[in-house]
C-alpha cells in the first residue's frame, strides 16, 4: 500500500482541519482533540466549493454513541468523519481515505469505496459506504 506524507501533525490544530493535495484529488485532513485523524473529500457534495476543511468540527449522539462530525461551512450538512455518510442529508456523501500518522508525520492511504445508488423516486437517494 503507498502513503503518501502530506504534512506534518503539528500543521492540523486540534478540533480543526488542513487541505491537503494527494495525486490530485483535494482532501482535508482533520484533527480531533484526542489526535485522531481523518481524511474527508475538500469538496462538498451539497455546493460543490472546495470547502470541507473549513467546516466546523464537533461531534453527536447516534443511537447513544458519540459520531466524531465535520459541519459544511456552506449549508450546514453534519457528516460522519469515520463513514463520510451525511447525517442531515441522505443524498450526500464524503469521499474518505485511510489516514495514519507515521513518526510526528500525517500520511494519506487509498481511498476508500464509496458507492451511491438510487433509490426510488418517491425516496431520496440513499448513500451506502463500504471499506
Amino acid at each position: 500500500m503507498n502513503w503518501t506524507t502530506v504534512c506534518e501533525l503539528a500543521a492540523v490544530p486540534r478540533d480543526g482541519a488542513v487541505a491537503v493535495l494527494v495525486d490530485g484529488a483535494q482532501v482535508a485532513v482533520v484533527r480531533l482533540a484526542d489526535d485522531s485523524l481523518f481524511a474527508i473529500s475538500h469538496r462538498d457534495p451539497v455546493s460543490g466549493a472546495n470547502v470541507m476543511a473549513r467546516g466546523i468540527v464537533g461531534s453527536v449522539t447516534v443511537d447513544g454513541v458519540e459520531v466524531p462530525t465535520i459541519s459544511s461551512p456552506m449549508f450546514k450538512q453534519v457528516y460522519d468523519l469515520r463513514s463520510g455518510r451525511c447525517l442531515t442529508d441522505r443524498r450526500a456523501v464524503l469521499a474518505t481515505w485511510e489516514v495514519r500518522l507515521h513518526g510526528g508525520d500525517v500520511q494519506i492511504g487509498p481511498a476508500l469505496a464509496v458507492t451511491v445508488r438510487a433509490a426510488p423516486a418517491d425516496d431520496p437517494i440513499d448513500a451506502e459506504v463500504t471499506t
